[in-house]
């Protein structure tokens, strides 16, 4: 079965309204992560990758905050507390843990004490075993826009906070899926996690096109005026009532600007700080925004407006499925359950890449 998310109509066209904004268009593809079991063919959030089995799986080389705070968490007993949550919630408060769990719990931290040698924390510069984010193939986001023959790219991370942004270190990879041959069958994970949310559940997608405008910190002064001119709505014939009388431009940014979620291009989600240009370090071009990594497909306000149509009783129901929030299928949480932003360079994809929390 295909997954299909689609956005609701905007509640005002507003490049009809302010045609001002005609021109800063962009396109943007919404991935509508979901619970599934992925293949390596397709496309996915926390799914397996297609990598060579010939190729090393990628290590972070760098030093590790935290790693001396005696956290023991592995990412298997990450996958394992949420299938409990979910368990217990179904079961309305049932028993703790099964005497299946129980094994699986002291399973893993018999190969975690294994591992570490029971012993003291790892040091910090030791390598980490990067977790996959995303597998994007070109024939389902063909908004990217990949090097020569390469038609998938894959994005992993480090689970452990970075200086000086205390945020997971990206890394890009983009390859083509016809020259891998042999799949590696079981790539080496961390052995511990900073952060739960930084283990995201399998989610296959749903792409979906659409057209965003920026957020009004994008805009110059002169067009935010414009659009806090209420006059100019009633001009336009917009209606009325569903515009914020007293903040027009509150409403703007909320449901007609950039769409939540995780997506590729589009308009970067600004609004924990001002706009910060990225710039390319190697050819100082102005860099543009790849992909938006999620804590929240929604949010509790407004921002349900957003929300699928097919998710539209999820969103607007009170408490989460089954244990598990409607709004934050992927389990990601970045930040303050912000937005990590990954930006490229647009002169080429060859060039370093950056991220932002935001």
């Amino acid at each position: 079965m295909v997954l299909v998310r689609t956005t609701p109509p905007r509640p005002v066209d507003v490049s009809a309204v302010f045609p001002e904004l005609a021109p800063l268009a962009r396109p943007a593809i919404r991935l509508h992560p979901r619970p599934g079991s992925p293949s390596v063919e397709e496309s996915s959030v926390g799914g397996p990758l297609l990598w060579p089995a010939d190729e090393p799986w990628p290590h972070c080389e760098a030093f590790h905050l935290h790693r001396d705070s005696g956290f023991r968490q592995s990412p298997a007993d990450v996958r394992l507390l949420r299938r409990m949550r979910v368990r217990w919630h179904s079961d309305h408060g049932g028993p703790g843990t099964t005497p299946e769990e129980a094994a699986i719990k002291e399973r893993n931290a018999a190969v975690l004490a294994e591992r570490l040698g029971a012993g003291p924390p790892l040091p910090a510069d030791c390598p980490v075993p990067l977790l996959p984010v995303a597998q994007l193939y070109v024939r389902d986001i063909p908004l990217l826009r990949p090097p020569g023959q390469a038609d998938l790219l894959q994005v992993l991370w480090c689970p452990y906070d970075h200086d000086p942004d205390y945020k997971p270190a990206t890394a890009l990879f983009w390859r083509s899926a016809a020259a891998v041959v042999d799949v590696l069958g079981t790539p080496p994970e961390p052995y511990e996690v900073n952060y739960e949310g930084y283990v995201p559940d399998p989610c296959v997608l749903a792409p979906e096109a659409i057209t965003e405008y920026p957020h009004s910190l994008d805009l110059s002064p002169e067009t935010r005026r414009v659009l806090e001119d209420r006059s100019r709505w009633r001009a336009a014939g917009a209606d009325v009532a569903d515009v914020d009388a007293d903040y027009p431009l509150e409403f703007y940014d909320t449901h007609l600007a950039d769409a939540p979620g995780w997506k590729v291009g589009g308009w970067p989600p600004w609004g924990r700080t001002d706009p910060i240009p990225r710039y390319c370090e190697a050819c100082e071009a102005r860099m543009v925004p790849l992909l938006t990594v999620a804590s929240y497909e929604w949010d509790g306000g407004g921002g349900r407006s957003w929300a699928p149509q097919e998710d539209q009783a999820a969103a607007h129901s009170t408490g989460n499925c089954c244990g598990q929030s409607p709004s934050q299928p992927t389990k990601v949480e970045v930040g303050s359950t912000d937005n990590l932003q990954i930006y490229v360079c647009p002169a080429s994809p060859g060039h370093p890449h950056t991220d932002l929390i935001q």
